[in-house]
């Protein structure tokens, strides 16, 4: 989490917590929509239990089994920031789905009642029999516990499922060991989805008309019609030349003009969106007032009469005369726009097309879904057939639309890392149930595995770590079931390629999400691969330690960029990275310090942090960000352990990062608190450097040589912003090098990076916003 400058770093402390309390009673209290309120309250009963359990001591901010009496692998309830708030996700009142299998059962409607039922005979046949047809979900992890003993006492695996019942029961009564029963089974995993059928559908379905567009549909069709006839009422009293009140229009004028304003009130009671004819100094408002007092026997005055007649010069200048072919062209092209179908009616169209899917799963051609309205759909719904799909709601289909995830990348479905890494969890679910042996039993610890991976981090100190699938009792339980033979280990480190590649290709300038960096990691560990993968740390609770894995991660990456211009750039003595790797367990082993953390390595960011960081946010952003430039943040573990390369070539990934840093750069300059954006813009520079490391001299020098025409398609103050960046990339790469002080060339040559301690930061001089610090 990024914090503001000024403030200190956050160690899990009551203030946190009421902070989070006071923006969620605010925004229960005063939000506009019913729904945010409704949430925003539930967040306020979290607050104050978290507040409740830090006072009274039943809860550990900071620790892995922070709710007393729970032990690390219940589901904890998490708030923002990885409070806890005492709670478990498989805890509280009976769903309706165990009360229904108890009322079956014949059994009281509470949990151990239920719980007891599974372990008899009737209730063990029917789990097996969920568990054969694979119709069933698991949505917190809990759920597959008994499926497991059900499993187990299939397998004649009686000392294993009698010990996991032994351990789960003294929460029976709490917690749901029970499974949902679904209608069909569990989606195949090759292909991944944003959204389920349903989901999409419920969101199309929840579209409401939007007011700008229903208010311009109703000047549309209302007012601007009658506007036209108060026009045309006032023209019978027109001479040649369109001067009104000119000539007698005759018997039946004020009669009708009466009959006009009758209608008007009709109009304006029904018609309430549009607010302009109600305007006395519009054009439709100045006829109108004039008509009232002409038909209650009021002669104008002369200022009302030049109001008058100004209004009809204005409009028939504007338009034409109404029934004219220029004023009959306009109106024309209005009443069709105003006839056009509705969005949120072509949403529901399209959601009732949807309702004939199966539900749980993505949408395989989504293209079907979004032709045009047909025959048979104008005479059920009344939308005019041939009348195509808007794009605001085709984006809303396309998230539903299920393919392999480089297709998704592709196609910009999945536009960022970090929604890449909501759906790696589906892969790596198939790919780490791929182990077992027996059908059902893959299908269940995928399912486990997915729900699992629905767990929110807790907010760790003393560099503990989250809870892993594998602690899981029902997870240790079959164990001795997962193969760990050569075809499991390439099949896995196959799929860490590939999701690893998709990433780096598709996102080159972003930082894998921490997310995604836990996925990579359980695909290393089932692939038998030495390659430590590090998360981003957050500043605002960095306690200035890390674990060893930073350290080998740094080594990893001498391996591979000793001598090259990253680490001439960023003036890294990877020497000295060896010697730290030598004396806690050996350079490009995998043999691991025993310690918990690597205080030599911190010793080192810090003394490149400037040595006397202080004891801040920016402080600890700043040490952060030199682990980040050792380590290279897992692109030298990836492609030198792993053996990842981009499919469009490391040149391409350094433009495309390139490009990133001139758009960050842009918005930086435009924001009132860039404090994240400079960052970012430091750290997709950071990868530009690296990918142009892995290209040979003469590419990476055509890929710097084109980084003026970049900048030249972006606003000038990009280009004048990242010169002393552009300088210094070319100095370094001309065999130079920077002072201590990270500039060169008296100043106009500088090494970015994303954070300072002294000061606003250099990239945004002249903008008069400050940056990270």
């Amino acid at each position: 989490m990024d914090t503001h400058a000024d403030e200190q770093p956050q160690i899990p402390s009551a203030s946190y917590a009421e902070g989070r309390l006071a923006r969620a009673f605010t925004t229960a209290l005063t939000h506009e929509d019913p729904a945010t309120r409704a949430r925003a309250g539930e967040r306020v009963r979290g607050w104050r239990r978290v507040l409740s359990g830090m006072a009274d001591g039943t809860l550990r901010i900071g620790s892995r089994t922070p709710v007393r009496g729970l032990p690390a692998w219940v589901t904890p309830e998490v708030l923002h920031g990885g409070f806890a708030t005492g709670g478990a996700r498989a805890g509280g009142p009976l769903l309706p789905y165990e009360a229904e299998a108890a009322r079956k059962a014949g059994v009281p409607e509470d949990r151990e009642a239920l719980f007891a039922h599974c372990l008899t005979e009737e209730g063990l046949a029917e789990l097996w029999a969920l568990l054969d047809g694979a119709r069933y979900e698991v949505t917190v992890p809990e759920e597959a516990a008994l499926l497991t003993v059900a499993w187990l006492v299939r397998a004649g695996e009686t000392e294993a499922a009698l010990g996991l019942v032994r351990e789960i029961s003294p929460f029976a009564g709490t917690l749901r060991f029970t499974p949902r029963p679904s209608g069909a089974p569990a989606p195949d995993t090759g292909a991944v989805h944003r959204r389920t059928v349903a989901q999409t559908g419920a969101a199309l379905a929840r579209r409401g008309p939007n007011d700008a567009v229903e208010t311009q549909r109703e000047a549309l069709r209302v007012w601007r019609p009658f506007a036209d006839e108060l026009l045309g009422h006032w023209l019978e009293t027109a001479g040649p030349d369109h001067r009104v009140l000119d000539r007698d229009p005759g018997d039946g004028w004020h009669a009708r003009g009466a009959a006009l304003l009758d209608r008007y009130r009709v109009l304006a009671r029904e018609h309430t969106r549009c607010g302009g004819h109600r305007d006395p100094k519009g054009n439709p408002g100045i006829l109108r007032g004039a008509l009232e007092e002409t038909v209650a026997g009021r002669p104008l005055d002369a200022r009302r009469l030049g109001l008058l007649r100004h209004a009809v010069a204005s409009m028939v200048r504007k338009r034409g005369l109404p029934g004219s072919e220029r004023h009959t062209a306009v109106r024309s092209a209005r009443a069709a726009q105003a006839a056009l179908p509705s969005h949120h009616d072509l949403a529901r169209l399209v959601a009732d097309r949807m309702s004939g899917l199966p539900q749980d799963v993505g949408a395989t051609d989504p293209a079907a879904l979004l032709v045009p309205v047909s025959g048979a759909e104008q005479r059920s719904s009344g939308l005019p057939a041939g009348t195509a799909v808007p794009p605001a709601i085709r984006r809303v289909v396309e998230r539903a639309r299920s393919a392999p995830l480089p297709v998704l990348v592709e196609l910009g479905v999945v536009p960022s890392a970090e929604v890449m890494a909501e759906l790696v969890p589906q892969l790596v679910a198939a790919e780490t149930a791929g182990a077992y042996r027996d059908a059902p039993l893959r299908a269940l610890m995928a399912a486990n595995y997915r729900a699992f991976r629905e767990r929110r981090s807790l907010l760790l100190l003393d560099l503990e770590r989250q809870v892993r699938p594998e602690e899981l009792p029902w997870v240790r339980a079959v164990s001795a079931q997962y193969r760990t033979d050569a075809r499991v280990r390439d099949s896995a480190h196959a799929t860490l390629r590939h999701l690893a590649e998709v990433a780096v290709d598709g996102f080159p300038g972003t930082l894998l999400p921490n997310p995604l960096v836990r996925e990579l990691a359980v695909l290393a560990r089932r692939a038998g691969l030495d390659a430590p993968l590090v998360e981003e740390l957050a500043a605002d609770i960095f306690t200035g330690t890390f674990s060893p894995k930073f350290q080998a991660a740094a080594a990893a990456a001498g391996e591979l960029l000793e001598g090259s211009l990253y680490a001439r750039y960023y003036g890294i003595d990877y020497a000295a990275v060896y010697v730290l790797s030598d004396e806690e367990g050996g350079r490009g082993t995998s043999r691991r310090r025993a310690a918990r953390d690597a205080s030599a390595f911190a010793a080192l960011c810090r003394e490149r942090a400037g040595g006397h960081v202080p004891d801040s946010v920016a402080g600890n952003g700043a040490v952060i960000e030199q682990s980040q430039i050792l380590t290279t943040h897992n692109l030298a573990t990836l492609v030198h352990r792993v053996g990842v390369a981009p499919a469009s070539g490391w040149a391409e990934a350094a433009r495309r990062c390139f490009v990133t840093v001139c758009r960050l750069t842009d918005r930086a300059r435009r924001e009132p608190r860039p404090l994240g954006t400079v960052k970012d813009a430091a750290y997709a520079w950071r990868q530009m450097l690296f990918h142009l490391s892995r290209c040979d001299g003469v590419t990476a020098a055509g890929v710097l040589a084109r980084m003026p025409e970049e900048t030249a398609r972006h606003p000038a103050p990009v280009g004048a912003l990242l010169e002393p960046a552009l300088a210094g990339l070319r100095l370094v790469a001309d065999g130079g090098s920077f002072a201590a002080d990270g500039t060169a060339d008296g100043g106009r040559a500088r090494r970015l990076t994303g954070w300072t301690t002294t000061g606003d930061h250099w990239l945004c001089a002249g903008t008069g916003r400050a940056g990270p610090r």
